[in-house]
């Protein structure tokens, strides 16, 4: 057995009360299981409950506090710049982008960056809630160094991802990417499952291509820290390698750089106790400052039918656009339940135990004798 399913029921209780004893209220655990389980719920499996053991992990060391409160340290009508203070970055990342939409509501266009945060779940949630307002949604985050740029073996930038969203019909256009092949998560899902690589995902010390994720882990964990993961693109100019790099640049000034925070290179440099200085940018654009908003809305919602009408390459392969299949496995999941990695239930095992939870009233009876674990944790001075 290598997945457990749980109805999504299930899993927003077992979450939310993690959360409530690691010490945040009702509310923000409400919050922070609301964006881990929209990943699973889209099928970004990398994003979701797989994650709980590292947000465990920050909070035990200090890395994330609790208690943090989002401050608002320079501000204009359209603009504004936050301060983490090392907060989770799901609660900080709702307070940016609410501001962003109030700002739009408006002047019509609004621009908010955060410093000193941390992990933020999936860009595409922060998108997401612009789009369901009516409004375009562009949101990107700095990660710590993990991307090997083009021509490089040492890792001086993030997987920065880049999301944006936009009102349509019969689905919104929703866009949430990595700047690397695969963020890190996908490595660590790969790993949890024993499964080699895909080719010119990632490289190891050398700049060699590797296709054993816990060695390539264990890399970006080790202090040396040469290795990592390739931009969108691969390994060579070629195949667009420096696409992926610039794009990853765009997340820095998107982020770090309009913050006045630390770029991707310089995370590893914050000692325990302190938060890994993540960076974030949430842009909300009223759609309405071009004329007419739903016409606007009807237009896209034709050019994204017009695309998945196109003539197929394979009749037995339909062409979607981006967000819909998301939409179609949020559906399917909230019938079916969703699947869990017998490692990852492992992992939420170990938490409530050390919590005091009830591990079978929420979890039931599981064998995960069979979990294959690994230590994330980076090493620090």
């Amino acid at each position: 057995m290598n997945t457990v399913t749980y109805r999504y029921e299930q899993l927003e209780r077992f979450c939310r009360d993690v959360f409530i004893h690691l010490g945040f209220s009702s509310e923000e655990a409400g919050q922070i299981t609301d964006v881990l389980l929209l990943a699973d719920l889209y099928g970004i499996t990398s994003h979701g409950m797989h994650r709980l053991i590292r947000y465990r992990n920050s909070i035990r060391r200090g890395s994330v506090k609790i208690d943090a409160k989002p401050e608002v340290v320079f501000e204009t009508p359209v603009s504004a710049v936050i301060d983490g203070h090392d907060g989770i970055g799901q609660l900080v990342g709702v307070f940016a982008t609410k501001m962003a939409i109030e700002k739009a509501r408006r002047t019509g266009i609004a621009f908010v960056t955060v410093r000193n945060s941390t992990h933020y779940g999936i860009a595409g949630y922060y998108t997401k809630m612009a789009c369901d307002e009516g409004l375009i949604g562009i949101s990107s985050t700095n990660t710590e160094a993990l991307m090997v740029h083009t021509h490089s073996r040492q890792p001086l930038l993030g997987t920065n991802p880049i999301a944006v969203a936009a009102p349509a019909e019969p689905y919104p256009f929703w866009f949430d990417a990595a700047t690397t092949v695969v963020p890190r998560g996908k490595l660590e899902v790969y790993n949890k499952l024993d499964k080699p690589l895909k080719e010119d995902w990632a490289v190891d010390e050398n700049g060699s291509v590797c296709t054993d994720a816990s060695h390539v882990l264990n890399c970006i964990i080790n202090e040396v820290h040469l290795g990592g993961i390739l931009p969108v693109g691969g390994s060579t100019e070629e195949m667009g390698s420096h696409k992926g790099y610039g794009y990853a640049m765009i997340a820095e000034m998107m982020t770090a750089i309009t913050s006045g925070g630390l770029t991707s290179n310089h995370h590893r440099e914050r000692q325990q106790g302190q938060g890994s200085g993540t960076c974030h940018a949430f842009i909300v654009i009223d759609p309405a400052i071009f004329g007419d908003a739903q016409a606007m809305k009807g237009r896209l919602s034709a050019l994204l039918e017009e695309l998945r009408s196109a003539q197929r390459a394979d009749e037995n392969v339909p062409i979607y656009t981006h967000g819909e299949k998301e939409q179609i496995c949020y559906a399917e999941r909230m019938r079916n339940g969703i699947p869990l990695n017998i490692s990852t239930v492992a992992e939420m095992k170990s938490i409530a135990e050390e919590l005091g939870m009830d591990v079978t009233a929420y979890l039931g009876e599981v064998d995960v004798s069979q979990a294959r674990l690994f230590s994330y944790e980076k090493k620090r001075e």
